[in-house]
């Protein structure tokens, strides 16, 4: 017998995850949210599935990359390396507020990126798209902050 599940949180190796298991999970096990665990468990092909299905279907489907979802862990690990090399100690509790934090401003970033190319809501822009986006533009901001970029 099939079960349905409300939301994943794919944590294989990179390019593991398919558009044939994409295609089940959406189709037959009524999946409403992926969340990747690890980078790129699910491979161009089921990434490219996923957005299909929700225009074809009309249906939502939450779908954030690892590299907002599995922003966590490393943003802990930076946490550490902060504190060790400022010879502080964070209880769990300040780890846990920090962390919050920094997960609330990932999304923020998300959902702020398609209002920035003068989309008037988060729903105009994925998740997955403002994901992305944020990403690069991370990276432009810190190409421009070392001069990379030339004069503007």
């Amino acid at each position: 017998e099939c079960q349905n599940y409300d939301y994943i949180f794919p944590c294989a190796t990179q390019n593991e995850i398919g558009k044939k298991a994409i295609m089940t999970l959406l189709q037959k096990r009524n999946v409403h949210g992926i969340f990747e665990g690890a980078n790129l468990p699910i491979t161009l092909d089921g990434q490219s599935f996923i957005r299909e299905y929700q225009t074809t279907q009309n249906q939502e489907i939450i779908y954030i990359p690892g590299k907002a979802s599995n922003a966590g862990g490393v943003g802990v690990s930076g946490f550490e390396m902060s504190q060790n090399a400022q010879k502080l100690f964070w209880d769990s509790g300040m780890v846990e507020t920090q962390l919050r934090t920094l997960m609330e401003n990932i999304y923020d970033q998300m959902i702020n990126v398609g209002k920035k190319d003068g989309r008037d809501s988060h729903r105009s822009c994925s998740l997955e798209v403002g994901a992305n986006q944020a990403g690069f533009l991370k990276v432009v901001d810190a190409m421009g902050d070392l001069g990379w970029l030339g004069e503007s």
